[in-house]
């Protein structure tokens, strides 16, 4: 490592670790969660999924440091896990499997064209007001989207 430093300090191999445990950590998740969401529901998941991934969120906007990132990641990649699969089989609850193929197309195409929204309004915040902002604001949608589904959503899976 040649020494060099970015913002807050960091040097690049824990910038390399931070955007690694993310995904390690939603990707390894997801294998339990859904499988979980079969043995107890899709509602509470979703909704525990989401006011995680808001707090996870929250957490990276407070944060300045490596241990405080480092953690805010491995909360946002449970809460990934918790969301991702379970969203997945929600649909194939209530889809007819003759039209179940095109419900995931559907979701996909609102659930992808909230991250370019989401982008564009966050820079949007961010060149407005300050990164910091543009966290927080991320952080309350995401929240409200788990509030939400808290308040509107319907259980899809009987438990078993």
């Amino acid at each position: 490592m040649d020494g060099r430093r970015a913002a807050n300090g960091l040097s690049i191999a824990q910038i390399g670790i931070l955007a690694a445990l993310y995904p390690a950590v939603w990707g390894a998740g997801q294998m339990l969660t859904g499988w979980w969401s079969d043995h107890i529901g899709r509602k509470h998941l979703i909704t525990a999924g989401m006011l995680l991934q808001a707090a996870a969120i929250a957490l990276v906007g407070a944060g300045t440091t490596f241990g405080v990132w480092a953690t805010a990641q491995v909360l946002l990649g449970v809460g990934t896990a918790l969301v991702y699969p379970t969203l997945l089989a929600v649909i194939g609850d209530v889809a007819h499997p003759a039209w179940r193929a095109r419900a995931v197309g559907v979701y996909r195409l609102w659930r992808d064209g909230g991250f370019a929204v989401g982008a564009l309004l966050a820079g949007v915040l961010a060149d407005a007001f300050s990164l910091t902002t543009a966290i927080w604001a991320i952080a309350a949608l995401t929240a409200a989207s788990g509030l939400v589904v808290a308040v509107r959503m319907y259980e899809t899976h009987p438990r078993t």
